[in-house]
């Protein structure tokens, strides 16, 4: 029996061999300095379709980025067959540094969250002003999402033939929110598409609506070529069908011109991100900290605050800020609405 101590030489220890042969490990991973540059356009179970130059590229993420997910927008670094032909397949060795996050948990009480869409310019919101109604609390979600993740917000009301606009405008004037009334006979016409797309030029804009709205309807009005030509090379790839349903699909604008400041990609009018219907949108994930950096009016008033304010309390400094004439009362009942958002379930 071998005894080891101070006395202890090399040839009292056993080493076990290397079973896999002796090449010595390293940490140092390839900088891959000649990977292309591409963007994600969606994502199907673990294999991404990308854009990179003007082809259509299928890929999988190397193992080397662990746990570190790819999603719709991110721009990224490839490797591997960038031919775009049918069963080649691509590495993404790379993501790049993200502008902007659009996050949602499933519930508040859900610690998960889930980037929707990466390196988008702004949120278009899509309500129907009737049938289905509105849903202001919904809007509300979003709108927080959208502050927190550095997406300006545009709000496209639909089916404005059923009901006016004016109580809604009216909820959200103080926010000042850029925004689109549209009929069901405009967006048959395509009206409704060439108003919308006057705030879409140049920018990637993700879509987002609950069922009934005619988010889809909007959506394909504004590409249509576009996405049957997407959905039928990712359908064909894949074998699937599954496509705006189920996953946020990213698809070019035509017209316009114009090169967004996120994906520093040819745009050819920008991009429009179409997601799936949502029934609800958890923010647990929000800090309520972020949401006053969308109100420059407000925020200077903060510096009174008290620690972790929650800016609705007795001792907010905001209320003093408001009465001594530095903002509009109702911008700060919109941040207060808006910040009550995470202690209100959605249908209240």
């Amino acid at each position: 029996m071998r005894r080891y101590g101070k006395h202890t030489d090399e040839d009292d220890i056993r080493s076990r061999p290397n079973r896999k042969g002796n090449r010595p490990r390293t940490n140092i991973r390839p900088k891959h300095e000649d990977a292309a540059e591409g963007m994600v356009l969606t994502v199907d179970r673990g294999r991404l379709t990308c854009l990179v130059d003007d082809r259509v590229v299928m890929a999988m993420k190397a193992r080397e980025l662990g746990r570190k997910a790819a999603v719709v927008g991110d721009r990224v670094a490839l490797v591997g067959d960038l031919s775009g032909k049918k069963d080649t397949l691509a590495r993404i060795v790379r993501i790049e540094e993200r502008t902007s996050v659009l996050r949602r948990t499933a519930d508040d009480d859900d610690p998960f969250e889930r980037v929707v869409v990466a390196n988008a310019d702004q949120l278009a919101i899509v309500t129907a002003l009737a049938d289905p109604e509105p849903r202001p609390r919904l809007i509300d979600r979003c709108l927080v999402a959208a502050f927190d993740g550095g997406l300006e917000p545009l709000l496209v009301m639909t089916k404005s033939d059923l009901a006016p606009p004016d109580k809604l405008l009216e909820l959200y004037g103080a926010l000042d929110i850029p925004y689109v009334v549209t009929s069901r006979e405009e967006l048959e016409t395509g009206d409704a598409a060439d108003r919308v797309r006057e705030h879409l030029d140049g920018k990637i804009t993700a879509f987002v609506g609950h069922s009934g709205v005619g988010k889809t309807t909007l959506v394909n009005a504004l590409v249509p070529k576009e996405r049957r030509r997407m959905t039928g090379h990712v359908n064909a790839v894949t074998g699937r069908g599954r496509h705006t349903t189920t996953s946020a699909l990213a698809l070019p604008l035509t017209g316009g011109g114009g090169t967004s400041r996120s994906s520093g990609a040819e745009s050819g009018g920008g991009w429009v991100v179409d997601t799936p219907g949502v029934r609800s949108f958890g923010l647990a994930h929000i800090d309520p900290s972020r949401v006053i950096h969308a109100f420059p009016d407000l925020e200077p008033g903060t510096a009174g605050c008290p620690r972790a304010c929650s800016h609705d309390e007795p001792d907010c400094a905001l209320d003093a800020w408001v009465e001594e004439g530095h903002a509009d009362p109702a911008r700060l009942y919109s941040l207060r609405r808006l910040l009550a958002t995470r202690e209100r379930k959605e249908g209240d």
